[in-house]
This record gives C-alpha cells, sequence and structure tokens, in this order.
C-alpha cells in the first residue's frame, strides 16, 4: 500500500488555563489516504477542531502539543514558522466552519485567492487573476469574473463556502481539512457543496479530513469514521461498520440521536381541536425600504398562513426564500407592506411600536445564535427575569422565584442564574432562550432556526424539552428551519417557502410523503441519509434527476 497523506501518532493537546493543564485531545493516532475522506465525529467540546486546529500549528500559546505530524512522510510536528507558511496552503489546506469570519472583510474575493497563489507559486497579477477565476469557476460560483470583484458580504452563504473552497484548492494541497464545512447551509446548498468536495477530491486524488456533527454529511461523503468523546478516540472504522454496528455505547447513542426524515409522521394535530386562530396572515407582503443606492426589495408576496392553538407549523425553504422575514412580521418585529396580520383576534397590521407593546406580551421569539441573542453583560437570572419585569408582571422576591421557576423548566440548575453567557455551552443557551421567551407564557412562539448551531445529542435533547413545553403549556409555534428532519420530530403541519411565497402548505405525511411542488421534491431529495447504502442510492437518483 502507499504511504498515507497525513500520518498521526500519540497526538496530544492541552490547554494551561488557571495554573493547571486541561487535556483536550489524548493519544490520537490515525492515518488519512489519499482519495479517501476520514470523519471525526462527536459531541462540541469533545475535541474535534482542536485536533484538527493542531494539525495546523493554529492553536493559541495557551496549548501544549505532543506527538507526531507526518505529512507525505514528513514530520511536520516542531516546524518553525517559515516551514509551516509553505506548509500550509500548498500541503494542508483549511476550510474554517464560518467564512463570514474566516474570510477578510476589506479585501475582495478574487483578491485573497490571487494572494494565496502569489505566497506559494512564481506568478505574476494577469496569471494569478485568471487562475482565481479558474478556481471560482470550478466550484461553480455564478458570473465569476463579477464574483471576483465582490467583497464576502456581498455574497450569500453557500456562496462564501464555495469561495474559500475555491482559497483552500487554488494549489492543489494534497489534504484538506474541512471543520462543520456545512453546518449553516440549508440542505439543497449543503448538497452542491458535498458534490463539490467529493469530485474536487476525485480529480486531485486528494485526501479530506472532515469535522462535523451531522451525521447525514458523515455518510454522503466519509470512507472512514474516528468517534471522539471528552478528548479520546472512542471507536473507529469503516463509515459502513460504524453505522451498522456501532460497538462503542457512545456511538450507539449519537447514532440514536439523530433525526431521521419520515420516522414521525403519526404526530398529526387533532383537527376537532381547531379553535379561533392564534396567527393569521392573509395576503401578507413585506418589503425592506430602499436604502442609498440599495433598492426597495420585496422579500415576501402574497403570504397566506394559520396557525391554531396548540399546532407547530414548521417553515422549511432555502436561505433567502423569506422564512425568517415572515417569523419576525409574525410578532410584528418587521411591518408589513399589504395584506393581513391577526395575533390573538387582534389584527396589527397598521400598529405602531406604541400600540404594538401590548401584543407582545402574547409572543415570544426564539433567535437563531444564542451567542448574540443573549446580552453578555448580563447575568442569566437577569436576561430571564427582563421581559417580566418591563412588563410588570412580577419585581423582587417573586421574580426571582419565577426566573428560578423558569429554569428548572428548562432543565436547568438554579444556581446558573448567577452566571454570563459565555461560561454556557451553545445547547444551555437556547434553553435560556426559550426560558426567556416563554416567560410571560405567550399564546404564540417563534422558534427561528434554534437547532442549526447544536450537535445531534444536544439538538435531540432540545427537541425532546421543547415539546414537553408545547405539550404542557399548548402555546401555537412557527418552526423555521431548513432541517427537514427536524421539522419532522416537531411539526403537526409543513409550510414550504421558494423566493418569498408559500409554494406548498399540508400535513406532515402529506409533504413528506407525497409532495406536489418539484420545488419540496428537490428540498426532501437533497436531505442526506445517516445510512451509506441508502445515502449512495438517493445521492445518484438526485444527481440523475438534475440530469433531466
Amino acid at each position: 500500500m502507499s504511504e498515507p497523506i497525513l500520518k498521526v501518532t500519540d497526538f496530544s493537546v492541552d490547554f494551561w488555563v488557571d495554573g493547571k493543564w486541561y487535556p483536550a485531545a489524548i493519544d490520537m493516532n490515525f492515518d488519512v489516504m489519499a482519495g479517501k475522506t476520514l470523519a471525526i465525529v462527536g459531541e462540541s467540546g469533545s475535541g474535534k477542531s482542536t485536533t484538527a486546529l493542531g494539525l495546523m500549528g493554529l492553536l493559541p500559546s495557551n496549548a501544549r502539543v505532543k506527538g507526531s505530524i507526518k505529512v507525505k512522510g514528513r514530520e511536520m510536528f516542531g516546524a518553525n514558522a517559515k516551514q509551516l507558511r509553505k506548509y500550509r496552503g500548498k500541503e494542508v489546506a483549511y476550510i474554517f466552519q464560518e467564512p463570514m469570519t474566516a474570510l477578510n472583510p476589506v479585501f475582495t474575493i478574487g483578491f485573497q485567492i490571487v494572494e494565496t497563489l502569489r505566497n506559494h507559486f512564481d506568478m505574476g497579477p494577469a496569471a494569478a487573476k485568471e487562475r482565481a477565476i479558474e478556481l471560482l469557476n470550478m466550484v461553480e460560483i455564478p458570473n465569476p469574473e463579477v464574483s471576483f470583484n465582490k467583497y464576502p458580504h456581498q455574497l450569500s452563504g453557500g456562496q462564501r463556502q464555495r469561495a474559500m473552497i475555491a482559497q483552500s484548492i487554488s494549489c492543489d494541497p494534497g489534504l484538506l481539512i474541512a471543520d462543520e464545512p456545512t453546518t449553516a447551509l440549508d440542505v439543497t446548498v449543503q448538497a452542491e457543496i458535498l458534490d463539490l468536495m467529493r469530485g474536487l477530491r476525485t480529480r486531485l486524488n486528494s485526501a479530506i479530513l472532515l469535522i462535523t456533527h451531522d451525521m447525514g454529511v458523515v455518510a454522503d461523503l466519509a470512507d472512514d469514521i474516528l468517534v471522539m468523546k471528552d478528548g479520546l478516540a472512542v471507536e473507529m472504522g469503516k463509515s459502513e461498520q460504524i453505522f451498522s454496528n456501532p460497538q462503542h455505547p457512545y456511538t450507539q447513542s449519537l447514532l440514536a440521536s439523530v433525526p431521521k426524515l419520515g420516522q414521525n409522521l403519526k404526530r398529526e394535530f387533532d383537527s376537532s381541536s381547531k379553535k379561533d386562530s392564534i396567527l393569521v396572515l392573509q395576503d401578507v407582503t413585506i418589503e425592506y425600504p430602499k436604502r442609498g443606492r440599495v433598492p426597495a426589495f420585496q422579500a415576501v408576496k402574497n403570504f397566506s398562513l394559520e396557525i391554531f392553538p396548540g399546532e407547530i407549523v414548521g417553515l422549511v425553504g432555502e436561505s433567502g426564500s423569506g422564512k425568517t422575514t415572515v417569523g419576525r412580521a409574525a410578532i410584528g418585529l418587521l411591518p408589513i407592506k399589504s395584506g393581513k396580520l391577526q395575533i390573538c383576534d387582534v389584527d396589527i397590521s397598521r400598529f405602531n411600536k406604541k400600540e404594538l407593546v401590548g401584543i407582545r406580551r402574547k409572543t415570544g421569539i426564539v433567535f437563531q445564535d444564542p451567542y448574540s441573542s443573549l446580552n453578555p453583560r448580563l447575568p442569566i437570572g437577569e436576561s430571564i427575569g427582563e421581559p417580566l419585569y418591563l412588563a410588570g408582571v412580577a419585581k423582587g422576591n417573586e421574580l426571582a422565584k419565577r426566573v428560578e421557576e423558569l429554569l428548572e423548566m428548562v432543565e436547568l440548575p438554579r444556581s446558573y442564574r448567577n452566571r454570563f453567557p459565555h461560561e454556557l455551552s451553545g445547547g444551555q443557551k437556547q434553553r435560556v432562550g426559550i426560558a426567556r421567551a416563554l416567560a410571560l407564557t405567550p399564546e404564540l412562539l417563534v422558534a427561528d432556526e434554534p437547532t442549526s448551531a447544536l450537535d445531534v445529542s444536544v439538538q435531540a435533547r432540545f427537541l425532546d424539552l421543547l415539546q414537553e413545553l408545547q405539550n404542557k403549556l399548548k402555546f401555537a409555534c412557527l418552526f423555521i428551519s431548513h432541517d427537514l428532519a427536524v421539522v419532522d420530530v416537531l411539526s403537526h403541519r409543513i409550510a414550504v417557502m421558494q423566493d418569498g411565497m408559500l409554494v406548498e402548505v399540508g400535513s406532515k405525511s402529506d409533504i413528506l410523503e407525497n409532495p406536489k411542488e418539484v420545488y419540496t421534491q428537490r428540498l426532501i431529495s437533497a436531505v442526506p441519509v445517516p445510512d451509506p447504502h441508502k445515502q449512495k442510492i438517493k445521492r445518484e437518483a438526485r444527481l440523475a434527476s438534475l440530469k433531466k
């Protein structure tokens, strides 16, 4: 057999914090062969990204690294800064989790690719630009000549990810490290990115080290799987073997936590319990006004939907389809241009900010990103109690008692009321967001992509909690997500959006088992299934349908 592209032996990472060494990765041993993909999976905090950053020499100064890292037979551990600069990009490239923070916002996409090329090759500006446009075309960015001069904020999430991949593969690296490359992407863009990475692996015969918590993505791309927990590799094997016959209890629980499309079709809403609608949107059009040179933009057009007490409606569609805009308008955070918007029998279509104060007590929202939606300067208790205090519902000891009850309701210890957001994990912060949203016992809850950044086991516990709370409190819920498997777990009905318009709405079984619209069929076909054999068949069928 040929030598592996990457050979990692007895690799460990420790961090020095408050006078003590804390292990983050312990005695890691693995190989990645040319033309193969190794997926490292596990919960947040298991050491996946720490291991990958350690391989690139990108860890902070308080990290201690031990072991051997060989790339194409050459030892890279202990390399100096000059050697590392040659090694990064040319031998090993890194696709970061969030392209918006990894790409430099003050330089164009083209400039950043040209800079990489000229750092590693003896190329003039014209030749580097020609190669950069060729790379943008290779990753299927529309109008590469125009996109070359665009800044990161002028591209969509999927296009930014493609631009980063173009930069990463510009030097034809032997090893590509992809850290959660599809986390924030909707299923159709995710499928395109995975097709692209698979094609690049075949064309360059390069190796891929994939880091992800999405087991559907693993089934689609990985040849081998390494499972991590608390810094340790607990299981390693071929993809088919791990999925069909996992040996370690942690691997078994991880796979059991993965939501599967079509497994919850029996969860239908009892139509006999329908009363007056909690939320009515009738021919609603929402427009973002003209700002400077940016023209007015119609984000939602003639949208109609009703939600009844105790019902969860899943709203799905690609990025930019208008889902979040509908969710924000539904609780009065965005004005509507035309149509009728009614909450709890009150028509708020033409309400001003002062008139909306009263209706906000009957609504709540859980935002997509708990990191930015919680005030970093306020303890958790104050964040949860703020709606109660501002509404004049409770103060003093009564407020403190109510905050503790809300913490218990979302299964967080009472002691957490004195902690700050940065001291909590992503899943815990999302629970705080739910507690805050439910503080005033709203009749309508809008949940905007609340699980997109959570790993599968935390996501499973979060979905169970939301279901329990909804069964207990009977609030109506508009659940916005690009993850159809998650919507399947929670929803009674599903509404599908495309380009600001409602294209299909119906019961969960109607939408998932018998979608009428071509767009809905395309969405469902793009969802990866956590089974390598089934996913290969599904992928080939999807690609065949696209060629027709």
